[in-house]
């Protein structure tokens, strides 16, 4: 059985060079190509393709948009994002949501092919020098996130955040659906645990741990 192909991206012209470049390989068969996110999600419900190849910007649903739409259905197919560049961001959600393949557009497409089939055969390509630094990242993040949860409680890390990134307490008690009184009371708690008598402070504090 050959590997089945869907082809996501906004540029028909590239597009085009995916499709020619696939349609060389006998054991890579293209089952559809799409234009949008929307019309990638609805290629893989209908396709159940073994991989989607989808460029990160696109119109309507973005590439994360997409991966966060087909999580809910779970299909059987792997994703390799492509993209111009990646940021860190970008590469800690994709990792998040499971995609399986990272590659940069300028990659020489005899690697994108081998790419697509060490993916299909269960492994991973992720791109070194900007997945390196945003693994790093996410595995500061973690270790920022276990340790925070040892002192602090979900609705506190919540605030913290909120917090941290400039919200007044107006803002934050619009945000969680509570009174300005308990944010204050929130925050009271937060700055007595951590030790800190800040926003200053607690913007750090949100910083050194990843909750940012």
């Amino acid at each position: 059985m050959p590997i089945s192909l869907v082809l996501a991206d906004d540029h028909p012209i590239v597009l085009d060079g995916l499709e020619a470049l696939f349609a060389l390989e006998p054991d890579i068969r293209v089952a559809a190509r799409c234009l949008s996110g929307d019309a990638a999600v609805r290629a893989v419900r209908e396709h159940r393709p073994d991989i989607l190849l989808l460029d990160i910007r696109m119109p309507g649903l973005d590439g994360i948009g997409v991966l966060r739409e087909l999580r809910r259905d779970a299909p059987p197919t792997r994703v390799i994002l492509l993209a111009a560049h990646f940021d860190e961001e970008q590469i800690l959600d994709a990792l998040r949501l499971g995609v399986r393949g990272l590659v940069l557009k300028e990659l020489a497409p005899p690697l994108l092919v081998q790419c697509v089939r060490r993916v299909h055969a269960g492994g991973q390509w992720l791109e070194e020098a900007t997945s390196g630094r945003a693994l790093d990242a996410l595995l500061r993040r973690e270790a920022g996130a276990r340790e925070t949860a040892g002192v602090l409680t979900p609705r506190e890390v919540e605030l913290v955040r909120l917090a941290a990134s400039g919200l007044r307490n107006k803002e934050i008690a619009h945000r969680l659906g509570i009174s300005q009184g308990t944010v204050k009371m929130h925050l009271h708690n937060v700055y007595k645990k951590l030790a800190i008598d800040s926003r200053v402070a607690l913007a750090g504090y949100a910083r050194s741990k990843g909750l940012l």
